[in-house]
């Protein structure tokens, strides 16, 4: 087993030095095997560790039944996120720096305790969060032509690829997590709607869910961490020159701008 994890780890970690998508790594650990994919994505945070990354939160994944039926899943994912993952609001971002770059609106927590028990409620995550913000996921597949299965997205970290959070602060007393409509545009046109019950009902759940694995999995959440809560509508296919804006009632706008001339 230990080579079957270590063979489709080496696959997706070759992808960041080469730049070239590769075959899906289903092929080597099973299309069902999901702990298999997971530890494979484990091997590759600690090789990312090792190198110096700094782990700034964690993603949640497939929690939209819209992005579930566009990828053929049926249950949510998580993924590591990096500090250099993220980029300022309404910054140039480099489009080189992503393959098959897609992205999705979603509602951010920023916590101020850490959440380390085995079982944690919705009211554990509200307590533990010092604010929310509006956020943009930047999601990329080192997988060819986006050919994913759920070991395959697992394994290459949730398809992360970067995030955007907005620039407003919004305590959660004074938000609407489940109702809040989102409206995700690109040169005025709307390319994605949605609203915070697509993220397992509640955001809080969603994170719940979150907590509860992560513990498990000996990577607790901390204090400062970015939990990224889950797609609020489908997910968009994005390139070089597109300037998109993510609208969350109540809670804020968030801008990602794409450009090709950037290190």
């Amino acid at each position: 087993m230990a080579n079957v994890v270590n063979d489709a780890a080496e696959r997706i970690w070759s992808v960041y030095r080469s730049r070239v998508p590769c075959t899906p790594v289903r092929d080597v650990i099973g299309a069902a095997d999901v702990e298999v994919a997971y530890a494979v994505q484990e091997t590759n945070t600690v090789r990312w560790l090792k190198e110096g990354r700094k782990l700034s939160g964690r993603k949640i994944g497939l929690t939209s039944k819209a992005v579930q039926q566009q990828l053929g899943v049926d249950q949510p994912d998580f993924g590591m996120l990096f500090a250099d993952m993220l980029f300022v609001n309404g910054a140039p971002i480099s489009a080189a720096r992503f393959m098959q770059p897609r992205v999705e609106a979603e509602i951010a927590l920023v916590l101020s305790k850490s959440l380390d028990r085995e079982s944690h409620s919705m009211e554990d995550i509200a307590n533990a969060t010092d604010y929310a913000v509006a956020a943009i996921e930047i999601v990329d597949s080192r997988i060819a032509k986006w050919d994913i299965r759920l070991a395959d997205t697992v394994a290459d970290n949730a398809s992360s690829g970067g995030y955007v959070l907005g620039s407003e602060r919004k305590k959660l007393v004074d938000i609407d997590l489940v109702g809040c409509q989102m409206a995700m545009e690109r040169r005025r046109e709307v390319i994605s709607r949605g609203s915070g019950a697509a993220c397992l009902g509640n955001p809080l759940n969603a994170a719940a869910w979150l907590a509860d694995t992560m513990a498990k999995r000996g990577r607790p959440l901390g204090a400062g961490d970015v939990v990224l809560a889950g797609a609020l509508g489908p997910m968009v296919a994005v390139a070089p020159g597109d300037d998109v804006t993510a609208n969350i009632e109540g809670i804020g706008t968030v801008r990602a701008r794409f450009e090709m001339d950037l290190a």
